[in-house]
């Protein structure tokens, strides 16, 4: 029995729905609804001591944070994630970080929440928001070569974090006309049948 205990909209979930999707095995997904705070719930936390989400039990194990746990399903599934050369992988994660280390902690509701009270309504999210997607996208793109896939030609790592960005960058109203490289991959990794399973709307909320 595989359980991910994710939010219908969190990036980090979507990452791992897709993930989990790609191995072709049977999961169930239990709901963490963060607009009641139910990630800090004493149930939650002790899946996760960071009150956060995902959390996942899988093997008889848990485990915490998307890409632990991509790589996780990755090295024991033998999803092809990561490219087998070193100069590959280096890259591959690099695309992967900027993605989820750079634009998506920012981001985060806690965050986005935190700067517009602190501001007294002066920062608005849609503003937030809007800045560092736009910014962050942008030197994503730069960071491209401009194939169908993020890195070399196949689904990767870096393709999984890619497409939960893009899909906030489009709830948000983030101008991608721009960003024709982003565009493109989006527009194939949307003909995965695993990646269209995975999107929010189709997830239990």
């Amino acid at each position: 029995m595989i359980t991910l205990f994710d939010y219908w909209r969190s990036s980090a979930s979507y990452r791992v729905r897709i993930g989990l999707n790609l191995t072709g095995e049977t999961w169930t997904s239990s709901a963490v609804d963060l607009l009641a705070n139910a990630q800090r719930g004493g149930e939650n936390l002790e899946r996760n001591p960071q009150g956060l989400v995902p959390s996942i039990e899988i093997d008889g194990t848990r485990f915490t944070q998307s890409l632990a746990i991509l790589e996780y399903l990755d090295e024991t599934r033998a999803l092809g994630l990561l490219p087998t050369d070193p100069v590959g992988r280096a890259k591959t994660r690099a695309l992967a970080h900027a993605i989820a280390m750079d634009i998506h902690p920012v981001c985060n509701l806690r965050v986005v929440g935190y700067a517009a009270t602190a501001s007294s309504g002066q920062i608005t999210k849609e503003a937030w928001m809007h800045h560092f997607i736009a910014q962050g996208l942008a030197e994503f793109e730069a960071m491209l070569e401009g194939g169908d896939f993020c890195y070399g030609d196949h689904l990767t790592l870096a393709d999984i974090c890619l497409v939960p960005q893009v899909y906030n960058a489009e709830r948000w109203g983030v101008d991608m006309t721009g960003m024709p490289k982003i565009r493109r991959v989006a527009a194939h990794l949307a003909t995965f049948d695993a990646v269209l399973a995975a999107h929010p709307d189709k997830t239990p909320h």
